[in-house]
């Protein structure tokens, strides 16, 4: 019965996005984080990118709905696998005509192995499309990446890495930067809240800096919203112009 209750919810809320959403591997707003799912953990990700204009130039709307599972029994070593339908909702766009991507990590968590300080790593792919014109088009990315983090008394969470996607999509000497971000729960004000701010370098399709939080309904469902800033990139590869995100994140059992 709950879990029926809760896939109710992330039908009415695509219902409500009019389009589609994404479950990319397990983020902080926008970059990957080093968290990765465990075994029978799985998460539904409903996604929204919606831009403040409407002028030609803005860039499109982007809807991303994926589900995103753990894969190992481990404790201090986890991997995850997902599948995300991303979409411009543009017709006849490429995002459109071929919407699947794929991801994968796999990462140690804080203080694994009993060796205490030792910092979370992670490493995987995301973007990894099922078609590729190779003519500037964000259907197949192919980006890979690797993060370091560390949670510090009061201050929070600190992560930091790089990735490196395909150049033929994101952009020749452009398809690589730095990955940053802080996050941490606000336990001053209530563990349901949870503050964030990520950064992803690069003058591509996804360099910006996302900040946002996120109110935790229950163990299964919350709801982040926030906001992206993305890099002024080339003409044909700019992020756009800045955007309001909402992500429903469903998570099961």
């Amino acid at each position: 019965m709950k879990i029926a209750k809760i896939l109710a919810a992330a039908g009415l809320a695509v219902t409500l996005a009019c389009g589609s959403a994404m479950a990319t591997p397990s983020t902080q707003i926008w970059i990957p984080s080093t968290d990765v799912k465990g075994l029978k953990e799985v998460n539904i990700s409903i996604d929204n990118y919606i831009r403040f204009s409407s002028a030609s130039d803005a860039g499109p709307n982007y809807y991303d709905l994926g589900v995103t599972t753990g894969l190992l029994p481990f404790e201090n070593f986890k991997l995850e696998a997902g599948i995300d339908y991303f979409t411009d909702g543009v017709s006849g766009s490429l995002a459109s005509k071929h919407p699947l991507l794929f991801n994968f990590k796999a990462g140690i968590p804080e203080d694994a192995f009993g060796i205490k300080g030792l910092p979370a790593v992670a490493a995987g792919m995301f973007g990894i499309g099922t078609y590729d014109n190779g003519a500037g088009d964000n259907t197949m990315q192919n980006i890979v990446y690797g993060l370091v983090a560390k949670t510090f008394p009061v201050i929070g969470r600190i992560s930091v890495g790089g990735y490196n996607g395909a150049e033929k999509n994101l952009g020749k000497k452009i398809n690589n930067g730095v990955l940053a971000s802080w996050d941490r729960t606000m336990s001053e004000i209530s563990d349901k809240l949870w503050l964030a701010v990520d950064y992803m370098g690069g003058n591509n399709y996804n360099g910006g800096l996302s900040l946002g939080g996120s109110w935790a309904f229950s163990k299964q469902v919350s709801l982040l919203v926030g906001m992206n800033v993305w890099n002024p990139g080339q003409s044909t590869l700019t992020g756009g112009k800045p955007s309001f995100t909402t992500q429903l994140d469903i998570n099961l059992p």
